[in-house]
């Protein structure tokens, strides 16, 4: 499981990096360009996720933050190999 920060309405759908919210969590900084509405940017960071993550859309599902801007996702799969995957990712964008 991890944790979204996602930002709607973007110029682009893009993984902007990890943050640290004030209570110490480790959060995934995400922006899509779809709006708020009819679960259109849940789609579109679900979307994004199996993407960039080279992962079948059915094994990303949103747990909870239906209409928050702080969504877990649920990423199903071997966690060490989702690990390598998500430190890839993150590694790319530096």
């Amino acid at each position: 499981m991890i944790e979204v920060r996602l930002t709607t309405r973007a110029a682009m759908d893009r993984i902007d990096g990890i943050e640290t919210l004030a209570d110490g969590l480790p959060i995934l900084k995400a922006r899509v360009r779809a709006v708020p509405e009819k679960g259109l940017a849940n789609k579109a960071i679900l979307k994004l996720l199996a993407t960039r993550l080279r992962l079948p859309i059915s094994s990303v599902r949103l747990l909870s933050g239906d209409t928050a801007r702080r969504k877990s996702v649920l990423l199903e799969g071997d966690g060490r190999i989702l690990a390598q995957k998500l430190t890839d990712l993150l590694a790319a964008k530096n």
